[in-house]
């Protein structure tokens, strides 16, 4: 259903994305933001179903800053190399991608469609950081995002639901429920289930914790977006 595209980041900075165009008119925009694997397969097919139910959807290759075409799955030496390509992407430079993404959706859309943002993993920080730092979005919907609790003190701009797993080794549940209690006006929810229970490619994968968080977030986008 998608194809690569080219966007161009306010420092200049031209990054690939994957985007995905619904069958009619677009309810509205979603940003896809990738975990530490790249724009890999779970992630097009991600981007590829939020399209087929009616948004433009745009995943940017968040990780072109240090590696072009990064694309792996979920061995542990994936996620060693993952990581080591995410320690060379600042948040700063991060959220310039994003953001272009986001100016991408709403040109697409002639100005007039509201824009969400999806994140997973380190893209569930990154939509969590965008929630707060910048314009163009209204709502947003961070899956896991192993910074987010660094960064509590932050207060996203516009409507923000979240969804946790309370085994999640690298987010305590604690600190979850916490973020919950400072941020009441946003929804937070807590699954049966373990980091990274959306993707179907992982063995954390949690079907019914994947199936109702995607439930909640296209009633939350049909809420918010379109």
């Amino acid at each position: 259903m998608g194809k690569m595209i080219e966007l161009t980041a306010s420092d200049g900075h031209k990054l690939a994305a994957w985007r995905a165009d619904p069958a009619g008119k677009p309810r509205g925009g979603i940003v896809v933001i990738q975990e530490i694997f790249g724009v890999n397969s779970h992630v097009k097919a991600v981007t590829d179903g939020f399209a087929a139910d009616g948004y433009l959807a745009i995943a940017p290759a968040m990780f072109d800053r240090a590696q072009r075409g990064f694309d792996v799955g979920y061995k542990p030496e994936d996620m060693a190399a993952g990581r080591e390509v995410r320690a060379k992407v600042p948040d700063d430079a991060a959220l310039r991608d994003t953001e272009a993404a986001i100016k991408a959706a709403h040109l697409s859309l002639g100005g007039s469609g509201k824009v969400g943002i999806v994140g997973y993993c380190w893209g569930g920080t990154i939509a969590w950081l965008a929630a707060a730092k910048l314009s163009g979005l209204s709502a947003a919907v961070p899956y896991y995002g192993g910074g987010i609790l660094a960064n509590a003190n932050l207060e996203p701009k516009v409507p923000l639901m979240g969804h946790f797993g309370e085994r999640d080794a690298h987010i305590p549940v604690d600190g979850v429920k916490k973020l919950a209690q400072q941020h009441k006006k946003h929804q937070i929810f807590i699954y049966a289930a373990d980091h990274g229970f959306n993707c179907d490619q992982r063995g954390s994968y949690d079907a019914p914790a994947a199936k109702q968080a995607r439930e909640r977030t296209l009633a939350f986008f049909r809420q918010h977006v379109g």
